[in-house]
């Protein structure tokens, strides 16, 4: 069982205290009702986690906890032997006391392209929407956040959180098991960010109401998606899979996501960067036991997926309330 007690007396004496009425009754239920099979065998590894002393913090530059000095050899070796039970690692790196943590995805190369069109956090409430393992909560930390949240259904991530959370100890950085229709309408947040997650809900409208939902008035959204070529009107539906993904609905074009945005009653929406996937972004390593964006391409044409759809591309939009 997690107990998530000192998020609730966080939030009891912050602008999230009317989450309050709502939150510890999902997450008694969750922990009661909702476990996943594996989840004892990873609650065993995090328990078995060294503790050595860390007093060296870089969110900055990268997401690092500890000195390669601190940490003995034999440490280390268990170290990487509990981390790797819990794999598949997608989102990072990390670089924990000497150990590096080689996810599948770079996640710093699509914080370094979103990071200088995003308004200052420093000082701000910020809300990720699907933030898997957590990687970027402690970029938005690093710069300056005041308080960061993220949602995420996927328990493994939870764990992988938890293991890095282990080593830095920031209580203003937080994760919580749930999706994004399980949040009331908080509208308490500065900057709300959905990073690859828009394409994975089957009613993309709704989603885009959903996140205008938890932002405070003036708030920002920042919004990263799969997007296609073409006009306003285009939008790509795939067939059963999208680069080996079965939950993939809605592809729109730029220019159509821009107006979906408008339509939901965002202002001042921007695009700002348009980026196809690279193998040196996503690619297998030792930290995942899965494929990865080589096998789901076409092997004679790197620009289409292995169903003959427009290989991913990702764009990124900025929005106001």
């Amino acid at each position: 069982m997690i107990s998530f007690n000192n998020f609730y007396q966080q939030i009891a004496s912050n602008r999230l205290s009317h989450w309050l009425l709502d939150l510890p009754k999902q997450l008694d239920d969750w922990n009661k009702n909702h476990l996943h099979g594996e989840f004892a065998q990873w609650t065993k590894a995090l328990s078995n986690l060294p503790t050595p002393e860390t007093t060296t913090v870089d969110l900055t530059t990268q997401v690092q906890a500890g000195l390669l000095e601190e940490m003995s050899d034999g440490e280390r070796k268990k170290l990487e032997h509990l981390l790797m039970k819990l794999k598949p690692w997608r989102k990072g790196p990390y670089n924990i006391h000497g150990l590096h943590v080689d996810t599948e995805w770079r996640s710093d190369f699509k914080w370094d392209r979103l990071k200088s069109h995003i308004s200052d956090l420093s000082n701000r409430y910020v809300l990720d929407i699907g933030c898997g393992s957590g990687y970027h909560l402690w970029r938005m930390r690093g710069e300056g956040a005041k308080f960061v949240v993220g949602v995420d259904p996927t328990q493994l991530f939870l764990m992988q959180f938890q293991a890095v959370q282990h080593f830095i100890q920031d209580d203003a950085v937080n994760l919580l098991p749930l999706g994004v229709e399980q949040l009331p309408e908080l509208k308490a947040f500065d900057t709300v960010f959905a990073m690859g997650v828009l394409y994975h809900r089957r009613s993309p409208i709704d989603f885009l109401y959903q996140l205008k939902s938890q932002l405070s008035k003036g708030g920002e959204l920042v919004l990263e998606t799969l997007i296609v070529d073409g006009d306003e009107h285009t939008v790509l539906v795939p067939g059963e899979r999208y680069a080996k993904m079965r939950n993939v609905w809605f592809l729109p074009s730029g220019k159509a996501m821009c107006a979906w945005l408008e339509r939901c009653g965002f202002k001042n929406v921007r695009w700002v960067n348009t980026d196809q996937t690279a193998f040196e972004e996503q690619r297998k390593t030792k930290w995942i036991d899965t494929e990865s964006l080589q096998d789901f391409l076409d092997p004679n044409d790197p620009n289409k997926t292995i169903e003959g759809y427009p290989a991913p591309k990702r764009a990124i939009f900025i929005a106001n309330v």
